[in-house]
């Protein structure tokens, strides 16, 4: 399986990425699903290279401080609204 590029337009990210709660979906190998949002969670898929950027550990640090290791979403849930999410996966994806 090659690499996956995303859209640069965080529109379009957002229409090809959101995977609604009766959705069955499978993660591709090489990708990671996180879940992301400060009231209602959403689900995306996005690159295992993600992790190796400081912005991106940034919000991991944050997901650590407030949940540690007890997610109540069962998977890797990201404390921020989706445009902070948005801003920094799109600069992620500009620079891979």
């Amino acid at each position: 399986m090659g690499i996956i590029r995303l859209p640069s337009s965080l529109k379009q990210f957002h229409k090809l990425h959101v995977v609604t709660w009766n959705q069955i979906s499978d993660v591709p190998k090489g990708h990671l699903a996180v879940y992301v949002g400060e009231t209602e969670k959403k689900r995306y898929v996005v690159p295992i290279a993600y992790l190796n950027h400081s912005s991106f550990q940034e919000l991991l640090q944050k997901a650590e401080e407030e949940f540690g290791f007890q997610h109540s979403m069962g998977g890797l849930t990201i404390p921020c609204n989706e445009d902070a999410f948005f801003h920094v996966t799109s600069r992620l994806n500009n620079s891979l």
